[in-house]
């Protein structure tokens, strides 16, 4: 029995006609701070001289690890001073103000910020969390403890989890939506720490730091804007 071909189908629909909209949009900014290298080494020589005077630090979602507690802002050292400005403005750059007259304006008021140094060693990570009663968070990696050398990953990623739950892949977890942005709906999303680099999200999106599995300690600073 000879197999037969079937006659060709003209494809009715052009793939660049497709207007995608995205819906409830959940942003995630990154910055690179222009003097990194000099900022960091000063933030590495105060956030060890507070750690000398506070060894024991505090317990939040750190599992393992050291964290200073929440007063960052309040550090005299000029690494503490030029960061929290740099954190402030990538702050007020991504936010503006419902006025009833106006529409939307940009912000005048002062942020209310509260902010605290992270050390993490090998094995360290830091539980599933949010930061109720905060507007934007950010995490700033003062050291994210890579070599070159090393041949196996360093782990530590900062790991988002999608706001919806599990539910986008509940029907068939093998179906993915070929949307850019979107492959990711129902699962998680993960960042790799980069020295130098400013990460800020919305406070309410929960995430989590995975183990840390560094050849140096992996130091950040993480914030939480509030008005």
């Amino acid at each position: 029995m000879s197999s037969v071909t079937p006659p060709s189908v003209p494809k009715l629909l052009n793939p660049q006609d497709i207007r995608i909209q995205r819906l409830f949009v959940t942003p995630l900014a990154l910055v690179d701070h222009p003097a990194a290298a000099e900022l960091n080494e000063a933030l590495k020589a105060e956030i060890a001289q507070r750690r000398t005077e506070d060894n024991l630090g505090v317990r939040h979602s750190n599992l393992g690890g050291w964290q200073s507690a929440a007063d960052f802002t309040e550090w005299t050292g000029a690494g503490a001073t030029a960061l929290t400005a740099f954190a402030r403005e990538l702050a007020y750059e991504l936010t503006a103000v419902q006025h009833p007259a106006h529409g939307l304006v940009l912000p005048e008021f002062d942020w209310k910020i509260n902010a605290w140094a992270n050390v993490n060693h090998s094995g360290d990570a830091n539980a599933l969390h949010a930061h109720p009663g905060a507007f934007w968070s950010g995490v700033y990696w003062v050291d994210d403890g890579h070599s070159d050398e090393a041949q196996e990953a360093t782990g530590g990623e900062l790991e988002f989890h999608d706001p919806r739950g599990v539910m986008p892949s509940m029907y068939n977890p093998e179906l993915r939506m070929r949307v850019a942005d979107c492959l990711s709906a129902g699962l998680t999303t993960a960042i790799t720490p980069k020295s130098g680099t400013l990460v800020m999200f919305p406070s309410w999106l929960q995430h989590a730091v995975t183990r840390v599995n560094a050849t140096r300690p992996r130091i950040s600073i993480a914030f939480n804007f509030s008005v």
